[in-house]
């Protein structure tokens, strides 16, 4: 009974993001307010069920302590905040993201958590981006709201294109894992081959520069991590087939911006609908193909893959922080090809106003949710940003030495969780390390912590981790 009962709970648990996903990727209060008394509920439920309501292991107390000290320093800056407002709004979420974390290390303990939260979450970015993709592919059917400063991205249902962008990277890495993980059932292995493709199709029709760069580094973490001839060979079929699809709707210019009249993009959703299945059957037939094959021995260049990881993070934050953005505050507009090779970006001077927050108030910042007060008073642009687009630059601006601190806590303490499975138990800890990895990188170049649809599945995986940790044993723990 009790048995059931938790794996009921990390049910509703893991699929928390996508429910808020249709909520504005819950943004606003309401839906932000409602997922928070639902994860404390959980998060009860996890509490009695536990043997230890909190982690025994050190990583997991020190994550816990991290996000908890984080949650208090937002409250306490309420006193010091211009707006008290919006302070008082970052609370409600950190409230929200500590409920889920402390849930997730109680719900997803034992050998079935990761298992669990791997291939749910993944689904749960398919159906999000599957929705939104409905309206290009099938526009005589399905139709969605599109607002009029996404210019034809994919938005839908989040309302920003970035974060959905972001939403589909982390689906995809964690689908490639789970397509490569021998552990696995076959039909769960061609099922995951298969969403990989609509999802890096999601991907691409976002435009977003940062989801790329998300997919990326996921890619070669994935690599580092499990040093496996296989999920090379399931990446190349994975990523490869997303690449062909997504040259086909770059061909399909009614898919690509949602212009047109009805007859148009009707033809052309048919078009790419037909081509995607075909590619997914493909794709599935070719993993397969090559699944039969001897996996060999384990890839022997591990240090140069991390290596090619660190430069592709270093020429990415590069590539946005060289941008000089344009004197409108708009960087290259719309459903455009041509985005994905430009610099252009606004992010060099959000990052230089929060530089000079943290320079003026080190200790504690200005408190949460100055940056867009300040932005306003010291802008050259115009734009409208209420956010420094990284959670970084923005935690130590508002937050100071002691916030980021806080976050450095929380970090330090999954990472070393992670660190203890990638020696014990390394098949399961891949998919999980390698979407935080990702998640780790974007949450830099954009507001994905604003955003608890993506960063719940960053918490959530995060959690898995810790809480797949404390059943290693005090022996583990203390050698990390």
């Amino acid at each position: 009974m009790l048995g059931a009962t938790r794996g009921f709970t990390a049910v509703v648990l893991l699929v928390l993001p996508t429910a808020m996903a249709f909520f504005s990727g819950g943004y606003f209060a309401g839906p932000r307010l409602a997922a928070g008394v639902a994860v404390w509920l959980l998060a009860l439920v996890g509490f009695w069920l536990a043997p230890a309501p909190l982690p025994r292991q050190r990583p997991g107390q020190l994550a816990v302590v991290g996000i908890a000290a984080l949650a208090l320093i937002v409250g306490l800056s309420i006193a010091w905040a211009p707006l008290r407002g919006v302070a008082q709004s970052d609370l409600q979420r950190l409230l929200l993201y500590l409920g889920a974390f402390l849930a997730a290390t109680t719900l997803l303990r034992g050998d079935s958590g990761l298992r669990l939260a791997e291939p749910l979450l993944a689904l749960g970015a398919l159906i999000v981006t599957g929705y939104a993709l409905a309206a290009r592919l099938l526009p005589g059917l399905v139709e969605e709201a599109a607002s009029a400063s996404a210019a034809g991205r994919l938005e839908q249902p989040l309302t920003y294109w970035n974060a959905s962008g972001m939403l589909a990277a982390v689906g995809l890495i964690l689908c490639l894992r789970v397509a490569a993980d021998a552990a696995r059932q076959g039909w769960m292995r061609s099922a995951a081959i298969a969403a990989s493709l609509p999802l890096g199709l999601g991907v691409y029709l976002t435009f977003s520069r940062g989801a790329l760069l998300g997919v990326a580094v996921g890619a070669i973490l994935l690599i580092v991590f499990s040093r496996e001839r296989r999920q090379l060979r399931v990446l190349a079929v994975g990523i490869g087939g997303a690449v062909l699809v997504s040259a086909v709707a770059a061909l399909l210019p009614a898919v690509l911006t949602l212009q047109g009249p009805l007859p148009t993009r009707e033809r052309e959703g048919l078009v790419l609908l037909v081509v995607l299945i075909a590619a997914m059957v493909a794709a599935v037939l070719a993993a397969r193909w090559l699944s039969s094959r001897p996996d060999g021995a384990p890839l022997s260049a591990p240090r140069a893959l991390a290596a090619s990881l660190v430069a592709v993070m270093l020429i990415g934050f590069v590539a946005v922080a060289a941008g000089d953005g344009s004197s409108r505050g708009q960087p290259r507009f719309g459903a455009d090809t041509r985005r994905l090779t430009s610099f252009e970006s606004n992010r060099y001077a959000y990052w230089k106003v929060a530089g000079k927050m943290f320079i003026d108030q080190p200790l504690a910042g200005d408190g949460s949710g100055s940056f867009r007060v300040v932005w306003r008073q010291q802008r050259k642009i115009a734009d409208p940003a209420l956010d420094a687009h990284s959670l970084y630059f923005e935690t130590g601006a508002e937050l100071g030495i002691i916030g980021l601190l806080a976050l450095a806590l929380f970090f330090c303490g999954v990472g070393w969780a992670g660190r203890n499975l990638l020696r014990e138990r390394r098949g399961e800890a891949v998919g999980a390390l390698a979407a935080l990895g990702a998640l780790a990188v974007h949450a830099g170049l954009d507001w994905d912590w604003e955003m608890p649809a993506l960063a719940l599945i960053g918490l959530l995986l995060a959690g898995a981790v810790v809480a797949a940790n404390e059943e290693i044993g005090s022996g583990a723990s203390s050698e990390g």
